[in-house]
């Protein structure tokens, strides 16, 4: 097992990349036809000569780590799809490679993904968005690149995230087309082997998107999404954002409907996925109180660290890292009872969930408090009902 390091110079940047290779034997395959067919008629010839047959050892070349050459599907989409704006929030792409070929697919990793991985954003004028300015910093410094080999067996399927913002400058409102490369021999700039802002389909070499040819390490091409980024969000007297309903763009607003008539709204927009109606009646700040870590945290914090306990405690639920019980959809519910008084009440759902081939059963309290004359959401319970 020897080691092979290969040195490639950019401009003032110095990047190394390191790969262990070792060596592959194999017997001549024309050199046994040939055998087999003069001398099938001595059986003994053909026992004298095999054993002179000599072995010939070959040094596999880097192209040759991708083994698989077709059957490969390489495809983005939004790992949390929801409205963008122009503001910090990350734009989060799922990145997959599927092999549905008959052999294993190997390719290299960098652990800095901006190595590995990139994207192209066009604008409906088809004008390229530059590149983001960390994305310059990290591939403009003299620096190793580490990498590991992944190998996709037949029928599986890889996937990571990235955040888009992280690659290409998104300061304007507008449609934008993306779509993402990968390369499975590491990027490169040295004598323009990979230009950026330039993708395999444009040249006419017949190469398809979602195909490589493995033995020049040619990107990967994915399908194209299309991205709208919106204004910055509108803010409220108290400062904080508007929410927007996705289907009409109007600005939501919360009305003066009845607490079983709130929760009907939430676990509505929960079925039909449509978040930002979800959160519109629920108390981020109680739900975060729920917590007592997060409740001292609250409490520590400025306003505008607050406002990014609000933001991250949303991620979270929509990942179903926390509260994962609110976060399930129903399959349909039923409101048991309605019990309040002027300031504050509990609202009993029987919810059915999907889980298999079983439907799971759940009683949930809710409870609502009435602030500014609205009722809205500030704790929960649920019992567990076994399956049917």
């Amino acid at each position: 097992m020897g080691s092979i390091a290969t040195h490639s110079v950019v401009g003032t940047r110095s990047v190394v990349y390191t790969q262990c290779c070792g060596e592959v034997a194999v017997a001549d395959p024309k050199m046994e036809l040939t055998v087999n067919r003069r001398y099938a008629f001595l059986p003994f010839l053909l026992t004298v000569i095999g054993l002179l047959t000599p072995t010939v050892t070959i040094q596999a070349a880097p192209g040759d780590l991708l083994s698989a050459e077709s059957g490969i599907a390489f495809s983005i989409r939004y790992f949390d799809k929801r409205i963008y704006y122009l503001e910090h929030d990350p734009i989060l792409v799922q990145v997959t490679l599927t092999n549905n070929g008959p052999s294993p697919f190997r390719f290299k990793l960098a652990d800095e993904r901006a190595f590995s991985v990139d994207f192209d954003v066009r604008s409906n004028s088809n004008r390229a968005v530059a590149a983001a300015d960390l994305l310059l910093r990290r591939r403009s410094q003299s620096q190793q690149v580490y990498f590991r080999e992944v190998s996709v067996e037949a029928g599986e399927s890889f996937s990571f995230v990235e955040d888009l913002k992280e690659y290409a400058a998104l300061t304007q409102s507008g449609t934008y087309v993306v779509q993402a490369r990968i390369y499975p021999e590491l990027y490169q700039t040295s004598g323009g082997r990979y230009p950026q802002n330039t993708l395999a389909s444009n040249n006419n070499s017949g190469i398809n998107p979602g195909t490589t040819l493995a033995a020049n390490g040619r990107p990967l091409e994915s399908n194209r999404l299309t991205l709208s980024i919106r204004p910055s969000l509108i803010r409220g007297p108290d400062g904080i954002p508007l929410e927007l309903d996705v289907e009409t763009n109007a600005v939501l607003v919360r009305e003066k409907l009845s607490p079983d008539e709130v929760i009907s709204y939430l676990l509505t927009a929960r079925q039909k996925s449509q978040w930002e109606k979800f959160f519109l009646y629920l108390d981020i700040e109680a739900m975060l109180s729920r917590d007592a870590y997060r409740r001292r945290q609250w409490n520590a914090e400025s306003e505008e660290g607050r406002q990014r306990m609000i933001a991250r405690y949303k991620q979270d639920l929509q990942n179903s890292v926390i509260d994962g019980d609110i976060s399930l959809i129903p399959m349909d519910f039923t409101i048991e009872r309605t019990v309040y008084n002027a300031q504050a009440g509990t609202v009993t759902v029987l919810e059915h969930f999907r889980v298999g081939n079983y439907t799971e059963r759940k009683r949930y309290t809710w409870y609502v408090e009435k602030k500014d004359d609205i009722w809205i959401i500030v704790d929960y319970s649920v019992v567990n009902l076994g399956t049917e």
